[in-house]
């Protein structure tokens, strides 16, 4: 055998052996960063390569890989201009890359582009598939370094996906079970309730509690978050809620302690607006508190007020700036009408909100209607208004027709 036949099969069996290892390496679910390194020295210690740089497509090009040039280098590299390249070229002279590298090799998997690497100082005639380019091999390789992680990067959003969906079909069962599995539809009490989450899973609540045959309390709240947080912090809010209305029926001493809890819960980030009213057919009163939220609408003998009085969102501020309640007497047969706010921002095409106006409107036409038709005719008129136009957030409406 030839001196030159022996440098041939000499650097035959580095590249057999390079490919071994970095295959090796895949294989061993190694990861990222050490099959990097790996690449790295094999190009540097088995294949003689003296410069080097490696750019991957992540959100932007990150420079993974650097050798027989400084960073500073590898910062100036041009690469959009290189996005379209389809195959290895020499670097034109004329382009200031050409001044530390010779070749820009894109690496792509069924046309897209993954990485691009720049070399210079490859031996040509020394390499062992020197027949057809000095850098096929260093293609083979590194299209098998960067394909392998981009398959990895997949394996992991696909996973990624499916926890998501199953965190939000947890967070959709979790909201589901907030919700009253049944409202009174009685001669002398009608709720009815609409909720149309935004996404999959939303950030709004309703509920109504019997206290006794005549006393019950209602509520409705929105949370700002969106998703698992906001299921989870509104099955919180929910549970905190009963377990407090068992033990009084204060509505200042219930929100104070609501405050108090989701500003110790952990969760800064996230607050609440809350509406929640008790009424005693006996005394005939109602009696309400309104933490931030829209205001609810009560309309009694022909007459309509918001019910505004309460504080600020809860979960900002501990102690609360300022609280009141506000008792109304006299109350007998009324219907009182919430709502959270993705119903007053609903959007039409020309980027009109529906607003509060609209909102009263639609209720003084259906003053003498059923609960269920005022909700009805609420989310009918909103859909009109919004001309098809996507939804903001989500829509809660709760209405409820007492008639003592």
């Amino acid at each position: 055998m030839s001196p030159a036949d022996t440098i041939a099969s000499n650097l035959k069996e580095l590249e057999l052996n390079s490919l071994l290892e970095v295959t090796e390496a895949i294989n061993n679910n190694l990861p990222e960063e050490s099959l990097y390194k790996i690449y790295h020295f094999t190009l540097l210690a088995n294949l003689k390569v003296k410069k080097l740089a490696l750019f991957v497509k992540e959100e932007d090009w990150e420079n993974k890989v650097f050798f027989g040039v400084k960073k500073e280098v590898c910062n100036e590299v041009s690469l959009s201009a290189f996005e379209s390249l389809k195959q290895t070229a020499a670097i034109d002279r004329n382009r200031q890359e050409s001044e530390h590298f010779e070749y820009a090799i894109p690496v792509l998997h069924k046309d897209k582009l993954l990485a691009l690497v720049f070399i210079a100082d490859v031996a040509q005639s020394q390499v062992g598939i020197s027949s057809k380019s000095p850098t096929t091999f260093l293609e083979a390789i590194t299209n098998i370094l960067i394909v392998a992680i981009e398959n990895k990067k997949l394996a992991r959003k696909q996973l990624a996906q499916e926890a998501l969906a199953k965190e939000l079909e947890i967070a959709k069962q979790v909201q589901k079970n907030l919700f009253p599995k049944a409202l009174p539809q009685t001669k002398q009490l009608e709720i009815d309730a609409v909720y149309q989450p935004h996404h999959n899973v939303g950030g709004d609540y309703y509920d109504y509690m019997s206290i006794d045959e005549n006393q019950y309390m209602v509520c409705i709240a929105d949370v700002s978050g969106k998703g698992v947080p906001a299921a989870l912090m509104m099955s919180n809010f929910q549970a905190s809620l009963r377990t407090l209305v068992r033990q009084t029926r204060n509505l200042m001493n219930i929100v104070k302690e609501l405050n108090y809890q989701l500003v110790h819960s952990g969760n800064s980030d996230i607050f609440i607006t809350f509406f929640i009213a008790s009424y005693d057919r006996e005394s005939k009163v109602l009696n309400y508190a309104n933490c931030g939220h829209n205001p609810p609408l009560l309309i009694q003998n022909g007459k309509k007020q918001q019910l505004t009085k309460g504080t600020t969102v809860l979960g900002m501020f501990d102690p609360l700036p300022f609280i009141e309640t506000e008792m109304l007497e006299g109350v007998e047969s009324f219907q009182l009408f919430s709502y959270t706010d993705g119903l007053t921002e609903a959007e039409n095409l020309k980027g009109e909100e529906f607003g509060e106006e609209r909102v009263e409107q639609i209720v003084d036409q259906c003053d003498q209607s059923t609960a269920f038709e005022l909700n009805r005719n609420m989310l009918a008129a909103v859909e009109k208004f919004r001309e098809g136009k996507a939804y903001r957030d989500d829509i809660t409406l709760l209405s409820v027709k007492e008639k003592s």
